[in-house]
């Protein structure tokens, strides 16, 4: 009876085997890129990782970290990464400059700007004698990156002060955490401060605003998530249940019953005290709209790029979005027609998600 027992048992291991082998197997492995926590899901997906139902079964996760989303472009180039957060900017360096005329954006991450929400900081220090942003000129800013979002940014910024790089500032490339120091030890005389290091207690101590991007170029979108064409024709399945599992995980994020746990997480993620981090997930935290891009906000409508990083003239955008939206489009300038959004991708959960 007990063998009889134990070989049931076998059997039944075997058979449970044989069902769990190939969902393993099969499953996609997904290289998502990230740059900060909790501005990037990639970041924090993981976490709780009950709360992706398909996660180990359609699909895996290797979050791959990066400084600036000119780096994830290079790594989605040149097949390291599989679905990168690209920005306004990079987006159209890839179409213009790297002519990936086969990127596409499936997923919204965050947009800056949004009203009611946070923007990124510009900040000097507190006893600068720099007072307004043509006190910049001759001065040392910093960045997290040439050609990322809040390069560009600052540089449309200077450039309707009258000021170019080079002629009238030096930009230079620091790393989001070594962005405070730098400050503080004089190394630069601006920094660009994003979450959740805008709101650190020793930033808020030596630094303050500038200027901020919201109010200067309005809403933008400074992340969203990108993939190859041909990838995803050949893993569409497995990228629709990697949505659905984003926007339940958002929607736990977002809802206040979680907000303390939610910190919890955070907190331990970026090392700072639970106490500096009560904003996270609310509306001083950045607009993570549901679903696909705002697609008037992936270039600010009216704001023209310095030619070397263009993505596409933008004038008109704004009354351009309803045909993108239909067609799937987007376009201008010598690259006309560039189709950027699939559609459906993260269109299964329906509306189980909605920013706080």
């Amino acid at each position: 009876m007990r063998k009889s027992l134990g070989m049931v048992a076998l059997l039944g291991a075997a058979l449970l085997g044989a069902w769990l082998g190939p969902a393993q197997a099969d499953a996609v492995k997904f290289r998502i890129g990230w740059a900060a926590v909790p501005g990037s899901r990639a970041g924090f997906m993981l976490a709780k990782p009950e709360l992706l139902t398909h996660l180990n079964q359609s699909y895996t996760i290797e979050p791959m970290h990066f400084s600036n989303t000119p780096a994830e472009l290079q790594a989605l180039a040149s097949g390291q990464l599989d679905i990168a957060q690209l920005g306004y900017s990079t987006f159209g360096a890839a179409v213009e400059n790297a002519h990936m005329t086969d990127i596409r954006l499936f997923a919204n991450e965050l947009e800056d700007g949004v009203p009611g929400y946070a923007t990124t900081h510009f900040r000097v220090l507190k006893e600068s004698p720099i007072k307004t942003i043509d006190d910049l000129k001759g001065k040392v800013v910093a960045t997290n990156g040439i050609g990322s979002g809040l390069d560009i940014a600052m540089r449309y910024v200077l450039k309707q002060h009258h000021m170019e790089e080079r002629r009238d500032y030096t930009d230079v490339e620091i790393n989001f955490p070594n962005m405070r120091p730098a400050l503080a030890e004089h190394k630069v005389d601006l920094v660009s401060a994003i979450l959740p290091f805008m709101y650190e207690p020793e930033m808020l101590k030596i630094g303050r605003v500038l200027f901020e991007q919201g109010a200067e170029i309005g809403p933008s979108e400074l992340l969203m998530w990108s993939a190859r064409a041909p990838y995803i024709a050949a893993h569409r399945a497995a990228l629709v249940d990697l949505m659905e599992d984003n926007l339940r995980m958002l929607r736990w994020y977002s809802d206040p019953a979680n907000h303390q746990e939610a910190i919890a997480i955070v907190a331990k993620l970026t090392k700072q005290p639970p106490e500096s981090l009560d904003w996270v997930f609310t509306k001083r935290d950045d607009f993570r709209g549901p679903g696909q891009p705002s697609f008037r906000t992936v270039l600010p409508a009216g704001r023209q790029q310095e030619r070397r990083y263009r993505t596409w003239s933008c004038a008109g955008a704004a009354d351009r979005a309803a045909s993108w939206r239909q067609r799937g489009l987007c376009g201008g300038g010598r690259t006309q027609h560039v189709p950027c959004f699939v559609a459906g991708v993260n269109s299964r959960a329906g509306e189980t998600y909605a920013a706080p």
